[in-house]
């Protein structure tokens, strides 16, 4: 069994987790947990304008799909302009038909502005990247579509704060509901193996499954800032190598492997 996903360290624990979760989780055991999520997602938002946030990592992946199950088909996914191109080009041949995707604009200048965002080595600063990117967007998805409820695939075996029944609403009139906060990983996981659903790449990287989707400079859990510019390099070199005209720190990376 799983533990938090922060306990997790490599993506081999979650991947042998997945390839045998038949042992852990049964088919009837799963489609009894999606009856009753698809009903939950129908009381709650019986009569109101939803909507759903789909960022194509593991859990939205699955959140979407039980939301069209339970009849909600439009979406939202926020992002920036320092994405991981492999990650852009799986999500335009992925994307749900009802999507929309919002751009916040950061870059490489509004980066070289906050250096304190890249490769952040605290929980509290990595959560920033969230509030600058998705929760903006997400809000502004929510007023022009004058919608009652967004839904989220935030879960409680994450650390992720849901609210009471699953649901919250902000300070901004935002509301925003949690259909799959007690689901444990192996259920997620489990969906994803009876369902036959497609992981983007970057659960094939390093770290993935612990890092999850995020914009590169998010990425986390570094000993070091070369740590950072080697997993990235690993990844996808042009982003390092456009990265050095703004950071000394990736132009430094890449004259040791030269």
């Amino acid at each position: 069994m799983l533990g938090k996903k922060q306990s997790v360290r490599n993506n081999a624990d979650w991947k042998n987790v997945l390839d045998n979760i038949e042992e852990t989780v049964s088919k009837k055991e799963l489609d009894s947990l999606v009856k009753k999520t698809v009903k939950d997602i129908k009381e709650k938002c019986k009569g109101k304008k939803a909507a759903y946030a789909w960022s194509a990592g593991k859990d939205s992946l699955v959140l979407g799909e039980i939301c069209e199950k339970a009849g909600i088909d439009q979406s939202v996914l926020v992002r920036c302009n320092l994405e991981y191109p492999a990650f852009i080009a799986w999500i335009e041949q992925n994307k749900p038909s009802g999507l929309e995707i919002i751009n916040t604009g950061q870059d490489m200048e509004w980066l070289k502005k906050h250096p304190d965002m890249l490769f952040p080595d605290k929980s509290n600063k990595a959560a920033q990247w969230f509030h600058i990117v998705q929760h903006r967007g997400q809000a502004r998805y929510y007023k022009e579509h004058q919608l009652e409820i967004l839904l989220l695939g935030r879960r409680k075996a994450d650390g992720n704060y849901v609210g009471k029944d699953n649901i919250y609403t902000n300070s901004a009139g935002i509301t925003r509901y949690s259909p799959l906060a007690e689901w444990r990983h192996e259920d997620i996981l489990a969906y994803i193996h009876y369902y036959d659903v497609k992981l983007p790449p970057i659960y094939d990287w390093e770290k993935g499954y612990l890092c999850g989707t995020h914009p590169w400079p998010a990425r986390q859990y570094m000993a070091t800032e070369q740590q950072g510019w080697t997993e990235v390099y690993n990844i996808d070199k042009s982003i390092v190598e456009e990265a050095a005209q703004y950071f000394d720190g990736a132009a430094d990376f890449l004259k040791t492997i030269r």
